[in-house]
């Protein structure tokens, strides 16, 4: 188990997978998620902030809470970083007394 999660994938449901990871991969108390995120990746349509804004929504579904969201321009056009925390949901116990 981690502390931190680092994400830099170029797909489109990039909130899934930091989310999938996070729950997997984070310490059961939860963690730290930085995550990298290019609008084009996200949805080439729309205007970068509102690209962001859209994720930022997904992974706030997935019990992600962002800290702090930083462009890379001048450096990168239409490239973010977040940083976010994960705090896992209450797991239930299945009748065989294994967690799901």
């Amino acid at each position: 188990m981690v502390d931190i999660v680092f994400a830099d994938v170029a797909q489109p449901d990039q909130a899934r997978i930091v989310a999938l990871n996070s729950h997997y991969f984070l310490k059961n108390g939860g963690g730290h998620a930085v995550i990298a995120a290019m609008a084009s990746y996200i949805d080439s349509t729309a205007a970068p902030e509102v690209a962001f804004q859209r994720e930022v929504s997904k992974q706030q579904a997935e019990h992600v809470k962002h800290h702090e969201q930083l462009t890379l321009e001048p450096y990168e056009c239409d490239h973010a970083v977040a940083i976010a925390q994960y705090r896992p949901m209450n797991k239930k116990k299945h009748y065989y007394g294994y967690y799901y």
